[in-house]
């Protein structure tokens, strides 16, 4: 999301990337919901955010009107992940089932923890809650549409 930094047309965007250096190589970037192209002039950390500038918003009034929008980049500028890595965008909507084949529901959303990401389902039993480890995710099938994931004892009672 972003907000306006400073009076030079600087945005401040919550780094939601485990590439944030990924920036300096980009051109162009999209913007909110209806993805509108913005030329990229710059990156740089500050704190904990980045700060992006994008040609055309060269004063915080016009950086201002831009205040809540996402920041998308095309999927063919992804950096490229280990196996066994995706993205999130990939994660959502999977069903997920345990090895039995008991139906959990569908990943709605994914949490950032400070030890490991927990992916929350909604389904047959509401909300499940299921931790990313190698242990609790045995198979991620993106082409099937579909997780099969070991619970730890205790998770469902």
């Amino acid at each position: 999301m972003l907000a306006p930094h400073g009076v030079g047309g600087e945005l401040k965007v919550r780094i939601e990337t485990d590439f944030p250096e990924r920036f300096a190589l980009l051109t162009r970037v999209y913007l909110g919901p209806e993805h509108l192209p913005y030329d990229f002039e710059g990156f740089r950390l500050h704190a904990a955010h980045g700060l992006l500038k994008l040609k055309g918003c060269d004063d915080r009034t016009a950086a201002e009107k831009l205040r809540g929008m996402d920041v998308w980049i095309p999927l063919g500028e992804a950096m490229p992940l280990k196996p066994g890595e995706y993205y999130e965008y990939q994660i959502l909507g999977l069903e997920v089932s345990t090895p039995g084949g008991e139906p959990l529901g569908v990943i709605r959303d994914v949490l950032y923890t400070g030890s490991n990401a927990v992916y929350v389902t909604q389904g047959p039993r509401g909300e499940v809650l299921i931790p990313v480890l190698k242990e609790v995710v045995l198979e991620v099938d993106l082409e099937g549409g579909r997780m099969v994931v070991q619970l730890p004892p205790g998770l469902l009672e």
